[in-house]
């Protein structure tokens, strides 16, 4: 019933997010509206089954994860000019756009919901406090700053004039073609480790597996890379070719 009123809740707030950006025309807003609404259903779904030292862990990990990344997205998207991956939706879709986009933001909100059924089984552990739930958070922290680090040294590197067409390779960007993806799914990692000793704790593992696919295959990698081969040709094929698409590899495993 909880993963049925979350899921309701996050539709509204994806529809919340549609009609801002057909005001805005800058449909950029709308990942600051995604990751605000999962972060607060998050919690929500945390500390509605009572208090609880597990419970208030993983309400803190994904709140702070919303107000960290959402803050981001807002800074970013304050004043810039619309997101080059929802520009090229809106060039591509033309007349169609606003109708395909509502229906998209609803497919968002469904990603949304599915990412909520570790929440749950993490908060719902009955397992008492060990070291197991130290490995979590740690891993939470880890993805909370190398998060924010891999945003800042990009951020930095494209307030640089000197950086104009450009790309950032430097930093953990030299590592990996997309650190902060990296760190937004491990992240997701956190919640299956809170979870074990729950019933069917292995359905956890739904979160870092869904996230990895769609930053990977779908909605992240794929529209990303895409629109970077198109602003910057030659020197993006390059940098494929140097560094790693996720993990960092060898040489070699680029793609």
């Amino acid at each position: 019933m909880i993963l049925l009123v979350a899921t309701l809740f996050l539709s509204a707030v994806m529809a919340a997010a549609w009609v801002t950006q057909n005001r805005l025309r800058n449909a950029g807003w709308v990942d600051a509206f995604w990751t605000f609404g999962l972060g607060a259903a998050g919690a929500g779904i945390a500390l509605a089954g009572g208090a609880g030292p597990r419970r208030f862990i993983v309400a803190a990990l994904i709140g702070a994860w919303a107000i960290r990344l959402g803050g981001h997205i807002v800074a970013r998207s304050r004043g810039a000019a619309e997101d080059s991956r929802y520009a090229h939706f809106r060039q591509e879709w033309g007349d169609a756009f606003e109708g395909r986009m509502f229906g998209f933001l609803q497919i968002q909100a469904a990603a949304a919901a599915l990412l909520l059924v570790p929440v749950l089984l993490a908060a719902g552990s009955p397992r008492a406090l060990g070291w197991i739930d130290a490995v979590a958070v740690a891993i939470g922290l880890l993805a909370f700053v190398g998060e924010g680090i891999a945003d800042r040294q990009l951020q930095a590197f494209r307030s640089d004039p000197r950086n104009h067409g450009r790309v950032c390779d430097s930093g953990l960007w030299a590592l990996s073609r997309h650190p902060n993806y990296v760190f937004e799914w491990l992240h997701w990692c956190a919640y299956p480790v809170l979870a074990i000793g729950a019933p069917w704790a292995a359905l956890a593992l739904v979160g870092p597996t869904f996230m990895y696919c769609l930053l990977v295959h779908v909605s992240g990698i794929p529209p990303l890379e895409a629109q970077m081969l198109r602003s910057r040709g030659d020197a993006y094929r390059a940098y494929q070719h140097r560094v790693s698409a996720f993990l960092p590899l060898p040489k070699g495993w680029s793609r």
